[in-house]
């Protein structure tokens, strides 16, 4: 399986961060195709390093292939566009991982 994990820091504007993020992203991020698991966690506690981590979502997909594909389709690209809009509610950009 191959994921792409995103780690969101604490958010200057936590309201805003929030409605955008559950009312506009999450919707726009539940059209991407392949999608064979997803969640998102609030971060409550972090060892070990000095971020400020608030939220961490991850997609999984069956693998590599079908991830790339995701996210070059129309809906992965409407989606990676809107995180752009996120950033007014951020101090820092979130951190994103590709894994396998």
């Amino acid at each position: 399986m191959a994921k792409i994990i995103i780690l969101y820091e604490q958010p200057k504007d936590k309201e805003g961060f929030e409605k955008h993020y559950f009312d506009v992203h999450v919707p726009l991020g539940k059209k991407i195709p392949h999608i064979k698991s997803e969640s998102i966690q609030r971060v409550i506690q972090s060892q070990n390093t000095s971020l400020n981590l608030y939220l961490m979502t991850e997609l999984g997909f069956e693998n590599m292939d079908t991830l790339h594909q995701a996210l070059a389709s129309p809906e992965g690209r409407a989606a990676e566009d809107d995180g752009k809009n996120l950033m007014e509610y951020l101090y820092h950009p979130p951190i994103i991982m590709i894994v396998e």
